[in-house]
């Protein structure tokens, strides 16, 4: 409890640059530039972009397939 008798708030969190800049420059391959421009709610717009995606099925691989073909 504080002085005043409530409880003291909690410090904020420190931000997380690492896992930021890991985000940003790696897995989005943003150029610094970029990067640093970007506000930290653009920056969590765009990791809700990379989240996980369903595995493709059988017919949509050889969908891909068929549109895609290896060049022999």
């Amino acid at each position: 409890m504080s002085s005043t008798g409530g409880t003291a708030p909690e410090p904020p969190s420190a931000f997380p640059w690492d896992e930021a800049l890991a985000l940003g420059l790696g897995r989005l391959r943003w150029r610094p530039r970029d990067f640093w421009r970007a506000t930290p709610r653009e920056l969590m717009a765009a990791a809700a972009l990379t989240g996980p995606r369903a595995a493709l099925d059988g017919a949509a691989l050889r969908d891909l397939i068929g549109r895609y073909p290896d060049p022999t």
